[in-house]
């Protein structure tokens, strides 16, 4: 386990609950919660986005509504004239530090939500692909953790300086290489 974040941290760690790692183990759910994180949106707006059944994006809102991730936001009147209830994710970023009993597929499912976010913004939304393979001892490892999570932390904790640019998102995976 890398050191916890510094307390005045925006990104504060701690460990994940069992309803946190469960909620975040589906990529589907982690794409609701980046688009909920963007703007409010209701549950057929969700759906409609991700091309999904609307029962299906309910399911995984309340799963997330649950976990403590995603909340209702103010119910609202749509361009028809209807009521809306839309959903806002409650955290822009979050760091859960040992998500208990996480099998290797749910580890995974930010990858997918990944690759899903990049086929729906399309090839020109890359900015930068960086893929590297370096020997490092344990100290070393921590020591190039430290550095991304602070690097990745100045932007984060300065987020709401820039909330008219465009939204970025991005993805950091550090992780040995197979023998």
């Amino acid at each position: 386990m890398a050191e916890p974040a510094d307390a005045s941290s925006s990104m504060p760690r701690r460990e994940a609950t069992v309803s946190e790692a469960k909620a975040l183990a589906h990529p589907l759910r982690l794409r609701i919660l980046r688009l909920c994180w963007q703007g409010e949106l209701t549950n057929k707006q969700l759906a409609d986005r991700l091309g999904r059944d609307p029962g299906t994006v309910l399911y995984h809102v309340r799963q997330l509504i649950e976990a403590g991730l995603l909340e209702p936001a103010p119910v609202r009147t749509g361009e028809s004239g209807a009521l809306e209830k839309p959903y806002r994710a409650k955290a822009r970023s979050w760091w859960l530090d040992d998500p208990p009993n996480t099998e290797f597929d749910a580890a995974l499912a930010p990858i997918e939500a990944v690759q899903d976010e990049l086929r729906a913004a399309g090839p020109d939304s890359v900015r930068l692909f960086l893929r590297f393979a370096v020997h490092l001892s344990a100290e070393d490892a921590a020591e190039l953790e430290r550095g991304i999570l602070a690097l990745v932390e100045r932007y984060v904790s300065t987020d709401d300086e820039r909330a008219a640019e465009p939204a970025h998102g991005g993805m950091i995976v550090l992780h040995r290489l197979a023998e």
